[in-house]
C-alpha cells in the first residue's frame, strides 16, 4: 500500500474515519496503510490537543471533541475540494486569466492571429490586453501588471528587466505614394532616398525605426512628425514624404501605397520579443499563449 500523500489533508482523512467508523476501513478506502492513518489522525489530535476518536474493539468513535470539529472539519473538506477544482481549471485552462500588452504594429497581425487561435482552443480563459510602447510594457510586466507582452528591440541587447523570447527579426519596407518613382522596384537603397521627406514618429531619427540606420552615416530629413500609424500612411499617401514600414505592419497598409522592401544592408534592426516577468513562473494560460505568439511568428517570418 502507498504512504499517506500530501494532497489528503489531515481534515480529510479524519472525516473519511469519522464517516466509516473504521481506521482499517479508512485507510483501504483511501488506498494507504491502517498506520499512516493512524498517524494522521494522532497529528490531528496533537494538534488539537485532544482525542477526537475513541478506539474500542471493533473501530472507533467520535469523542466529544469530535463532533465539534466534524462541521468544521467538513467546511474544510469542502473548501479544499473547491480549491482543487479550480486548480484543476487553471492547469487545463478551463479557467483563470491572461493580461498580454503589445506595441501598435504587433496589433496588426502578430497579436490578433495568436488571440484567435487562443481564444478557438480556450475560450474560458478571460483575456484582457493594453497598448503602447514597448517601454510601458516593460514597466508593466515589472510591476506584475502584465502576464506576457509582446515587445520591440532595435538594440544588439535583448530587453532587459524581463525573461525575453526571441520571435522574429523584423524585415523592413519603405511606403511611397502610388505614383512614386522607385515604386515597383524589387528593393531600394537608403542613399536612392537621400532627398526625401520622412514622415517619422520623432523628430530624433534615434528615437525612432532609422536609429540602427545612423551608425552608416544616413541621416533622413524629417517633414512631418506623425505618431500614429494611420497618420503616416495618410501623409504618405497624400505625396507628403516616405516613411518606414515593418513587416508585422505591412498586410494592413494601403491599397494606395507602394511598398517596397529596403535593402538587407540598410536594414534598420528591429527584434521583437515576447517578454514575460523575470523570476515569476507563468501560469498555464501564458505558457500556452507563448507557444502559440512562436508559432504564429514563425509563419509571418517565413
Amino acid at each position: 500500500m502507498a504512504r499517506m500523500p500530501s494532497s489528503h489533508s489531515l481534515y480529510e482523512v479524519f472525516l473519511r474515519v469519522a464517516r466509516l467508523g473504521s481506521l482499517t476501513a479508512a485507510a483501504r478506502s483511501l488506498g494507504y496503510t491502517q498506520s499512516a492513518v493512524s498517524r494522521q489522525v494522532q497529528t490531528l489530535e496533537d494538534e488539537w490537543g485532544t482525542p477526537l476518536f475513541d478506539r474500542l474493539p471493533r473501530g472507533v468513535r467520535l469523542t466529544e471533541a469530535g463532533r465539534v470539529l466534524l462541521p468544521h472539519a467538513e467546511a474544510v473538506g469542502e473548501r479544499l475540494r473547491t480549491a482543487r477544482a479550480e486548480l484543476d481549471a487553471l492547469r487545463t485552462l478551463g479557467a483563470g486569466r491572461l493580461r498580454i500588452g503589445a506595441f501598435s504594429t504587433a496589433d496588426a497581425a502578430l497579436l490578433p492571429r495568436t488571440l484567435a487561435a487562443f481564444r478557438a482552443r480556450h475560450p474560458a480563459v478571460a483575456v484582457s490586453r493594453t497598448e503602447g510602447p514597448s517601454a510601458k510594457h516593460l514597466a508593466l510586466l515589472a510591476a506584475g501588471d502584465l502576464d506576457l507582452a509582446v515587445v520591440a528591440c532595435t538594440s544588439a541587447e535583448p530587453p532587459g528587466g524581463c525573461t525575453p523570447h526571441h520571435l522574429l527579426d523584423e524585415r523592413m519596407y519603405v511606403a511611397l505614394p502610388g505614383g512614386h518613382r522607385l515604386a515597383g522596384r524589387a528593393g531600394v537603397r537608403l542613399a536612392e532616398l537621400a532627398d526625401e521627406e520622412w514622415i517619422a514618429a520623432d523628430t530624433r531619427p534615434e528615437e525612432t525605426l532609422m536609429h540602427s540606420a545612423l551608425a552608416g552615416g544616413f541621416r533622413p530629413r524629417t517633414g512631418f512628425v506623425a505618431a500614429d500609424w494611420i497618420a503616416k500612411q495618410g501623409f504618405v499617401a497624400a505625396g507628403l514624404g516616405v516613411t518606414l514600414v515593418p513587416a508585422l505592419a505591412a498586410s494592413s497598409a494601403r491599397a494606395d501605397l507602394a511598398l517596397v522592401p529596403l535593402h538587407p544592408d540598410d536594414t534598420p534592426r528591429r527584434r521583437i520579443y515576447a517578454a514575460t516577468p523575470r523570476g515569476i513562473t507563468p501560469s498555464p494560460a501564458a505558457l500556452v499563449f507563448l507557444a502559440l505568439l512562436q508559432e504564429v511568428a514563425a509563419g509571418l517570418a517565413s
